[in-house]
């Protein structure tokens, strides 16, 4: 669980750089120690930030698997399905 937090918060200090790239694999190995909702939100802003908005989505929806009512997780959801021009049919899916 330390490693994985360590993980996340190196992360977060990529992200505030600027570096979404490197921020996703800081966050994709924390994930691989611990499924965690804001890990999910906070790589879901990366892919978003390089227009990785399939990923993005994917990201949200493990999130809200977590946490049902996780705002961020629901706004960026719609941001990267917005993005992707997802029809209404497809949305009643998620």
């Amino acid at each position: 669980m330390e490693r994985a937090k360590m993980l996340k918060e190196e992360g977060n200090e990529l992200v505030k750089k600027g570096n979404h790239k490197k921020a996703v694999e800081k966050y994709s190995e924390s994930l691989k120690l611990n499924k965690e909702c804001a890990t999910y939100t906070n790589r879901a802003l990366c892919y978003l930030a390089l227009k990785q908005y399939k990923e993005a989505a994917q990201d949200c929806t493990e999130a809200l698997k977590l946490d049902p009512k996780n705002v961020k997780a629901l706004y960026r959801r719609a941001q990267a399905l917005k993005e992707l021009k997802v029809s209404q049919e497809f949305l009643k899916g998620f």
